[in-house]
């Protein structure tokens, strides 16, 4: 999928949260950047088994808590059951194939039904703006979900605003990414990944909740 990196970010480079002392609000911000990094890795390639032993510690979470607890539970449970090698199976059923998988992870799909459309144009517009470019060696399309939601990791990461983070979101993640983990939810090839869309919805939820909160 098309990797992505920062070449600069809007009004100067903040510190990164990661490593400094934290507060509350900050300690949020962690949690949001580390959801979508873990769903990023989790898309963008069919995952190692040092980060399925990761997820696998989510089993321990208290699910009793609400949906996001109760889905997180439910993926670490998955990922200590699964092998790397029966997931690695899957992810190839899902998105990759015999020509192609059963899902189509882009936005532009999504958004219109073909790849490569006005949404994909509009999105590397912003991705300019905002400092990001695609590595050198990468030719996969930049609104792969794996792609967009590192975006959203590295935003957060470097103390991008409120509104740059909501603008993106709304723009390039909100009006499709649902769908998607819906769509994953009833493949046929999917069992872990079931897991990762419940895990998915979960966290898209509670970032539109976030963002309106805080609007």
């Amino acid at each position: 999928m098309a990797r992505l990196e920062r070449k600069s970010v809007d009004r100067g480079t903040p510190q990164s949260i990661v490593g400094r002392d934290t507060g509350p609000a900050e300690v949020e911000q962690q949690y949001r950047a580390a959801a979508y990094g873990i769903l990023a890795a989790l898309l963008r390639s069919a995952p190692s088994q040092e980060l399925l032993e990761q997820v696998g510690g989510f089993a321990g979470i208290d699910d009793a808590a609400d949906e996001m607890a109760l889905s997180m539970s439910l993926l670490g449970l998955a990922a200590a059951r699964c092998s790397a090698d029966s997931i690695g199976e899957e992810f190839h059923g899902l998105f990759i194939g015999l020509g192609r998988g059963e899902l189509l992870p882009y936005g532009s799909y999504y958004l219109t039904g073909f790849l490569m459309e006005k949404s994909l144009g509009d999105l590397r517009d912003d991705l300019r703006r905002l400092g990001f470019a695609r590595e050198a060696d990468v030719h996969e399309p930049e609104d792969h979900i794996a792609a967009l939601f590192e975006v959203m990791a590295m935003l957060i990461q470097a103390g991008g605003s409120h509104a740059t983070q909501e603008a993106f979101f709304a723009a390039h993640i909100d009006s499709w990414v649902q769908r998607f983990f819906t769509d994953m939810a009833a493949a046929g090839s999917a069992v872990f990944y079931k897991a990762v869309a419940r895990f998915g919805n979960a966290f898209m939820g509670i970032e539109k909740r976030y963002f309106t909160a805080e609007s």
